[in-house]
């Protein structure tokens, strides 16, 4: 399999533009994906450039290219710092992370992303080696654990009565395709607009099932240790949870939002915004590729260190 397909890189000079690559640099690419992002960083590094690339889906390995310039680890990023300091490669000048879920992922019905494909197993794990599936999630959690998820991950406000149903609906049978689940959720699912609903029902599970608010965090915090002073972070998100924590941590050094400051009065943050609202994708790029209209990028140079 190629990546022709795979994914189309979101705001791909724009995110080579932020790291501002140098030759002879070393760049992360943290979701390597279909390889889009990193074919273009590896065209603009010299012989003596590197580029580590990190992503837990098996699916993804089979878009490597033979570039003995490219370090890849089969991981999620979640420990990032000790993956690259293992490689010997601390620090970097430049980190991209394009966070989500690939276009590939969506559209291969298996996996179990989409609501699109009623036959499709709840699986939904970026690596289904290990951990909980979606349908797992449904089947065994507490009433106030799936309310958590669908209010604080799906933002839905009718979280608490669609636990319940499931709980009801759970006792019948288990819930084990996107069909069962359809059927038990779809009173609450509105006319004309139930492709949002489910869209907000995907992402909550998606989000609960791989940790990825959790992840992001960590992610973010080894960045200070991770990228040398003058290096780029370059982050594009594609939902407001994403992208506040992303906001909140380069604007404050934390995900409150709030500045903290240090005995002298110097603010307490490893890293500096380049612009201070996300780039968004141009109108030609919102033509042709869908997935780009709800990207924001955001870009931050990190501080000398003090």
């Amino acid at each position: 399999m190629s990546n022709i397909g795979y994914h189309v890189p979101v705001m791909l000079q724009a995110c080579l533009n932020g790291l501002n690559i140098k030759p002879d640099g070393i760049y992360v690419d943290v979701t390597f994906g279909g390889g889009g992002h990193s074919r273009a960083i590896l065209e603009r590094l010299g012989p003596k450039g590197i580029l580590i690339a990190f992503d837990q889906d098996e699916d993804a390995k089979c878009n490597l290219p033979n570039d003995d310039r490219l370090i890849f680890i089969d991981q999620n990023f979640e420990f990032i710092k000790n993956h690259i300091q293992y490689q010997n490669l601390l620090p970097v000048d430049g980190l991209l992370a394009d966070l989500g879920v690939s276009s590939h992922q969506f559209d291969v019905d298996e996996r179990g992303f989409s609501y699109r494909f009623d036959d499709a197993v709840l699986d939904m794990r970026m690596d289904r080696t290990t951990g909980k599936s979606a349908a797992d999630f449904i089947n065994t959690a507490t009433e106030t654990e799936m309310a958590d998820s669908f209010y604080y991950y799906g933002e839905l406000n009718q979280a608490r009565s669609m636990a319940k149903q499931i709980i009801v609906g759970r006792q019948g049978k288990t819930i084990q395709t996107v069909a069962d689940l359809k059927g038990i959720l779809n009173p609450f699912a509105p006319k004309f607009k139930d492709y949002k609903f489910w869209s907000q029902v995907f992402q909550a599970l998606r989000i609960e099932v791989n940790r990825e608010l959790e992840v992001l965090k960590s992610l973010l915090t080894q960045c200070a240790d991770v990228i040398k002073p003058g290096g780029r972070l370059v982050v594009m998100s594609y939902h407001s949870l994403e992208d506040r924590l992303v906001k909140n941590y380069i604007n404050s050094g934390n995900f409150k939002g709030e500045l903290e400051k240090d005995f002298f009065g110097n603010p307490i943050k490893p890293f500096s915004a380049l612009s201070k609202k996300a780039n968004t994708a141009s109108a030609d790029e919102l033509e042709e590729n869908t997935r780009s209209r709800s990207a924001k990028l955001r870009i931050a140079e990190r501080n000398p260190i003090k």
